[in-house]
């Protein structure tokens, strides 16, 4: 059977539960590797992944008889067939932050469930630990993105536009093996640098501004996710104490990253740092990455978890002057047993464009 959905079998037994149903596509695709729309039903004794026409040829050929999975065409269950799914099942899980109310009292009436139980994020947990399978796809995404700021760094010139430079690295992505964007790509110069979450705009670049380039890329479903803040022509005196004080968090993080470290001390180290020297941090340290670029867990003070071995994270202090300028500087980092790996390798120093 396949590992997943035996885990997935294990582990709702072991909380009395006689079978779940999946809804979330991209726990999905993580227990199967379907792409397609559809419901995966884990029963008493059997597992259903139920669809329509226009995708059973693409299931079918994704499926191999080791995943033990059978696949519905929905125009041909019947009333009476989705009633029996979960026959002499008196607990049946359910993804409550996924569905929606509607589509949670429709299940009760479609499947006839005895009782629903919630399920916790249990599948979005175990997602957090990856396999060698999934660090390899997120390495190579990472070494995509690497591959595409360098080429950033050649191809920037003062006088672009955000946009521009925006729409350069999708382009760049998609001619050099990335199956698509893992999020829209944030390019904010000068001033725009202040707002973390900036949308690049018909600014042009001048000399002098420093340009942070928030970029990630998606290869076979595994994201990739980097920061850097780099400068036009020269690097501005007055950013260079905040640059030096974000780069020293970055570095310090790193170190701190291992498994068996709490994660909120990680964050609050460099809380703690930043309010010292008068600013703060005002979003979280970092998250998980995988088949979402925002994944479990997040790392925030707030959370009193431990990081574990083989869990792939982002480590991205950043201080941001409103109206004025900010830094941010991102790694997708793979914690192990000893410490952590940078995935992403970009140089992290003063880069200067177009000097």
């Amino acid at each position: 059977m396949n590992p997943k959905i035996k885990w997935l079998r294990d582990r709702i037994h072991m909380d009395n539960m006689q079978g779940m149903i999946i809804s979330n596509p991209v726990n999905i695709r993580y227990l199967t590797g379907i792409k397609a729309e559809g419901v995966l039903l884990i029963t008493r004794k059997e597992n259903f992944f139920i669809t329509d026409s226009r995708y059973l040829e693409e299931v079918k050929s994704t499926l191999t008889i080791n995943d033990e999975i059978i696949v519905n065409d929905i125009a041909n269950i019947t009333r009476d067939d989705f009633e029996n799914f979960f026959l002499f099942c008196e607990n049946v899980g359910f993804e409550e932050h996924y569905i929606t109310y509607a589509t949670y009292k429709k299940y009760i009436e479609k499947y006839k469930i005895n009782n629903f139980e919630e399920t916790e994020f249990l599948i979005e947990k175990q997602r957090m630990i990856k396999d060698d399978e999934e660090i390899g796809l997120i390495e190579k995404a990472c070494y995509i993105t690497d591959l595409c700021f360098k080429h950033l760094c050649e191809y920037i010139k003062i006088g672009m536009t955000e946009k521009q430079i925006s729409d350069e690295t999708e382009k760049f992505f998609k001619e050099n093996g990335a199956e698509e964007l893992a999020f829209d790509t944030i390019v904010a110069s000068g001033k725009n640098s202040s707002k973390p979450h900036a949308v690049p705009t018909d600014k042009k670049i001048e000399a002098g501004d420093p340009i942070t380039i928030d970029m990630g890329c998606k290869y076979k479903g595994y994201c990739s996710d980097m920061t850097r803040t780099i400068f036009a022509g020269y690097v501005p005196v007055q950013i260079q104490k905040i640059y030096d004080l974000v780069l020293k968090n970055e570095l310090q993080t790193l170190k701190e990253y291992k498994d068996g470290a709490s994660i909120r001390l990680a964050a609050r180290m460099v809380e703690n740092d930043f309010k010292l020297n008068g600013y703060d941090l005002i979003h979280s340290l970092g998250h998980g990455v995988g088949l979402e670029i925002h994944e479990m867990p997040y790392i925030s003070g707030k959370n009193d978890n431990m990081l574990k071995a083989n869990m792939v994270i982002t480590n991205e202090p950043g201080i941001y002057i409103p109206g004025n300028f900010g830094v941010r500087i991102e790694d997708t980092v793979l914690i192990t047993k000893s410490g952590s790996i940078n995935l992403t390798k970009s140089d992290k120093n003063y880069i200067i464009v177009d000097s």
